[in-house]
């Protein structure tokens, strides 16, 4: 072949950079911490090195700051806070009071006649008359303890399954969070993987261009052929334009999914074909993972048993309960002599008749317990469902870069054949530039196939609600 070295030596580049060797990526807890304290010290405007991300990276630094996965955390946070609430009605209840007050009384209002001897004035006026003040001062301290409350024990152990509900919730949102984060994560590895690929193909546009006009100058080749050259680079210098405006929209999304400033410098450590190629799982042992590892069928459940328990809750008001109480203090009219006073006692309470309250709201419950249940239910479906469809867009997907990658392979060998025969002078460049337009969309395929592969296995994870686990 008489092809310049120099081309060949730019588009053997090219083609390395688009395909590299497959690599494994490990992460260890050491590792994550670490580039969780790059990122916080990243985030200053004046940060010079970039941050350097991989899938596994990305994955887990939104399941940790994204704006969802952070309010899904403080609703677990208030779901934790009403369930001590609820625990509150258990526990002692402990006050003092201190009162400093002058009062006035209608002697009228007593209630009390007091006799007076025969031929004597009342001791009162009939119609009442103002005595006072009374200048009084009371200090004392309260208590009360629940003995026996059934009903605020079923409510507190409701709360506390709504509390395990929402932590469950906080942690299915952070795995889609960290499911949206790898997406955009491969969107971004798709976009360098089409910006290399028009690379090569511009680098393969000017190299048959210069040969159309070195035979033109030589008085071997025709103007027609040159001008299709010139076109056919136009054309791939469009899309080259178009590719870097894609990689650049793609670091925007990227980092609005990681919750990181706009301006933050990042770089990819991954590529297409250097993520991990996993071996395919056993359908029923991914079917069992997922349902042992996914939050949201966790968090269904908690919220069945929150149901369940808001009944037995509802049913014990019904039941007696049994406090004691009491208070101590002194109170007197004056600081100098204060006199020690308390009240004790044992309160018994059985709630008779309320209208048939309970019942409605019994049922209420129970309607809420049964469609927590239909929705469990289907989740573990829908479930089953997710990982069984992963499995086969995984395994369709590595056909696919197989078929990609040989046609591929097909696309450059026509290429080069057609570019021999083109600087021979046996034809003209009408070949060459249908088989070039045929590696761009080789080139093209090889990367889509390579991207539906990722995103099947990003799928897989979060089916198994597994995307923080990634490498």
């Amino acid at each position: 072949m008489t092809t310049s070295p120099v081309a060949r030596a730019l588009t053997l580049a090219a083609l390395i950079a688009l395909f590299p060797a497959p690599r494994a990526v490990a992460q260890t807890g050491a590792a994550t911490a670490d580039l969780t304290a790059q990122v916080v010290s990243s985030a200053a405007p004046t940060a010079s090195a970039p941050i350097v991300l991989s899938l596994g990276d990305a994955a887990r630094i939104a399941a940790r700051q994204s704006a969802t996965a952070q309010v899904a955390r403080l609703r677990a946070s208030a779901a934790g806070a009403r369930a001590r609430q609820r625990r509150a009605d258990l526990l002692p209840n402990l006050s003092a009071l201190g009162t400093q007050s002058d009062r006035t009384f209608n002697t009228a209002t007593l209630g009390i006649d007091f006799p007076s001897a025969p031929g004597q004035p009342p001791f009162f006026d009939p119609d009442g008359q103002v005595l006072g003040p009374v200048h009084t001062i009371d200090l004392r301290g309260r208590a009360s303890m629940p003995l026996l409350e059934l009903d605020a024990l079923a409510r507190y152990r409701g709360a506390a399954a709504a509390a395990e509900a929402g932590d469950a919730d906080a942690a299915n949102a952070a795995q889609q969070a960290a499911a949206g984060a790898a997406v955009a994560y491969l969107r971004a590895l798709r976009a360098d993987a089409q910006l290399q690929a028009r690379t090569a193909d511009s680098v393969l546009a000017g190299d048959l261009l210069g040969i159309a006009r070195d035979q033109l100058k030589a008085g071997v080749g025709i103007a027609l052929d040159v001008t299709r050259a010139q076109s056919q680079a136009s054309t791939i210098r469009a899309q080259l334009i178009l590719s870097r405006n894609d990689r650049d929209r793609s670091r925007l999304d990227l980092l609005r999914t990681l919750n990181l400033p706009l301006n933050t410098p990042i770089q990819l450590s991954d590529s297409l074909a250097g993520l991990p190629a996993e071996q395919l799982p056993g359908e029923t042992d991914a079917i069992d993972q997922a349902l042992r590892g996914r939050a949201d069928l966790l968090a269904a459940d908690r919220q069945l048993v929150a149901a369940e328990r808001a009944v037995t809750a509802i049913r014990a008001e019904r039941l007696p309960s049994v406090a004691i109480f009491g208070d101590q203090g002194v109170v007197g009219k004056n600081w100098s002599h204060l006199l020690n006073t308390y009240t004790w006692g044992l309160q018994l309470s059985l709630p008779l008749f309320d209208g048939f309250r309970r019942e409605a709201r019994i049922e209420e419950q129970r309607a809420t317990a049964r469609e927590v249940d239909v929705r469990l239910g289907d989740l573990r479906q829908q479930t089953a469902i997710e990982v069984r469809g992963a499995l086969l867009d995984l395994a369709s997907a590595r056909e696919q870069v197989d078929a990609a990658r040989e046609r591929l392979r097909f696309a450059d060998q026509e290429v080069a054949q057609a570019r021999e025969r083109f600087r021979a002078g046996v034809s003209g460049n009408a070949d060459v530039i249908a088989a070039s337009l045929s590696l761009n969309a080789a080139r093209t395929l090889v990367v889509d196939a390579l991207t539906a592969y990722q995103s099947a296995r990003v799928s897989l994870a979060r089916a198994q609600g597994a995307v923080t686990r990634l490498r």
